[in-house]
């Protein structure tokens, strides 16, 4: 699995720096028999049925997520009583090729309240012949959460697909 690095000084929780840490993003993929075009689709249109059901930022059941279909749009998640929440925004929503997320959950698991400290999630669809793409997500600047940064690096980085992009090859 190919990682890039990021730099960067991180802060601890009293607000001044702690030493200079290197922490590489975490990317996985998976192959699927659909164009690019088809395998966007399928993540967009469809997170209700490859989002883990265990990952839940509302304190209540979650009865559905979605993704707004532009950029400056969000993706978020709803209970039964309407109660919403925001998992980031959309920063590049380019149908077949590119999805650009960020990520606003804290290194404690927690949501947080807006992008400042959210890390990057980037899904690149790349055709591999006429009926297969190859979909790869990475979480990118983990380091921007701060504090417990490299706690949330190590639990993200186990083996690929992992349980989201697993769930997601499966549909198809």
């Amino acid at each position: 699995m190919a990682k890039s690095r990021a730099r960067s000084r991180v802060h601890s929780e009293r607000g001044g720096p702690v030493p200079e840490q290197t922490i590489s993003d975490v990317r996985k993929s998976v192959t699927v028999a659909a164009t690019p075009e088809d395998a966007f689709q399928v993540f967009v249109e469809r997170p209700q049925d490859w989002f883990p059901p265990h990952h839940v930022l509302l304190k209540t059941p979650r009865v559905g997520i979605a993704f707004d279909r532009e950029a400056g749009g969000r993706y978020y998640e709803w209970d039964a009583e309407g109660n919403e929440m925001t998992w980031g925004t959309i920063r590049e929503y380019v149908p077949g090729e590119k999805l650009i997320l960020t990520w606003r959950i804290d290194a404690r698991w927690q949501p947080l309240p807006d992008d400042e400290k959210a890390g990057f999630i980037e899904v690149y669809f790349t055709p591999v012949d006429e009926h297969h793409t190859r979909v790869e997500l990475a979480h990118t600047q983990i380091w921007r959460v701060g504090e417990g940064a490299e706690r949330m690096h190590q639990a993200l980085d186990g083996p690929s697909p992992g349980d989201t992009l697993g769930r997601y090859e499966k549909l198809f």
